[in-house]
């Protein structure tokens, strides 16, 4: 199939009665079926487990905590989609939370917290 037919294969299904979904709705539809296409691509994650630097924990705390910025960075960064919803989920735990779970003294969530402050969110 060249790019042509399926952009207008594509269209016409968009232009579709799918289960009375309004368009947005199933527009809407059609990105989840394809973040779920992307999230389950084999991807270089070569990274895995290598230490994080500040900057690129930086930049990964400069992004909204959304499922594609997540799958877009891990992909950016050659590391795992856990990983980086990791970041997001240690940068806004409580310093409380952290202390019961027996973490306070983990330099990774220190440096995360750390740089989390230093760029002024907010949990």
């Amino acid at each position: 199939m060249k790019k042509k037919e399926f952009k207008e294969a594509l269209i016409n299904l968009l232009n579709s009665d799918v289960d009375r979904l309004e368009k947005k709705e199933l527009i809407k539809y059609t990105r989840s079926l394809i973040f779920k296409l992307e999230e389950e691509e084999d991807f270089d994650t070569s990274n895995k487990g290598k230490p994080w630097t500040d900057e690129e924990l930086r930049i990964v705390l400069s992004f909204a905590p959304t499922k594609e910025n997540s799958l877009k960075l891990a992909k950016a960064f050659k590391r795992s989609y856990g990983s980086i919803e990791q970041i997001f989920r240690w940068a806004t735990t409580t310093n409380d939370e952290i202390s019961a779970k027996g973490r306070e003294e983990d330099s990774f969530i220190q440096q995360i917290k750390r740089l989390y402050k230093e760029l002024g969110w907010r949990a």
